[in-house]
């Protein structure tokens, strides 16, 4: 954890798998920020797609007001996407643990 966050910077907010998907079947929205290949490989359905080096020319697709769950492969880049959202003034942001990786080994849906 320690070595996470001298990486990464401060802590972000995270949500497990099986919460984000409780949360996307509530009215969050998931935010792919991997790369166009791994996309096309699989992704949670639903989610948006938005390379992570898109995301701040992009923030103004996106709901300030609105919970947001993004996700990458493990969890790294979406964690920095996450805090990049926070400083933007996103209110309701997270980053998925473990990010696609973990999402598909507990059985979840992938498109």
């Amino acid at each position: 954890m320690i070595l996470r966050r001298l990486l990464t910077g401060p802590a972000v907010p995270e949500v497990t798998p099986e919460e984000a998907l409780r949360r996307q079947q509530a009215g969050a929205l998931i935010v792919d920020v991997r790369e166009p290949h791994e996309w096309r490989a699989g992704h949670i359905p639903g989610a948006v797609h938005i390379p992570l080096d898109q995301l701040a020319a992009r923030l103004g697709e996106l709901e300030t007001e609105r919970e947001i769950i993004l996700v990458c492969r493990s969890g790294n880049r979406s964690a920095y996407a996450t805090a990049l959202l926070g400083k933007a003034g996103f209110g309701q942001v997270y980053n998925l643990v473990g990010g696609v990786i973990a999402w598909a080994r507990r059985g979840l849906p992938l498109t």
